[in-house]
């Protein structure tokens, strides 16, 4: 996927760079053919990744089972399918508009 976000179907397909460890949680900006997602979780055993996974689901207006790990579970790159969003974060809402 050379995008940072595509559908398949009515799944949004999400490339991630994950940042543990910071001092917010936070939805940053693209870099590459990946989305910067900050949290404060520590790098330990995946639970940063599934820190990000509870920060989103209130950003994507999902529940927790609606967001997959595809990879990277112990990784900071990280694939991410999310199940039906309801809403869309402001950096991928108008880069799928743009893309329309």
């Amino acid at each position: 996927m050379d995008e940072f976000c595509s559908w398949d179907g009515d799944t949004l397909v999400l490339n991630v760079l994950g940042t543990p460890a910071a001092k917010q949680d936070a939805i940053g900006k693209v870099k590459g053919n990946q989305l910067k997602i900050s949290v404060t979780a520590a790098p330990e055993g995946g639970r940063a990744t599934d820190h990000m996974v509870r920060f989103l689901t209130r950003h994507f207006g999902v529940k927790v089972n609606d967001i997959e790990v595809v990879f990277g579970q112990c990784n900071v790159n990280k694939q991410l399918r999310i199940k039906s969003p309801k809403q869309l974060p402001a950096v991928i809402a108008s880069y799928l508009s743009s893309s329309e």
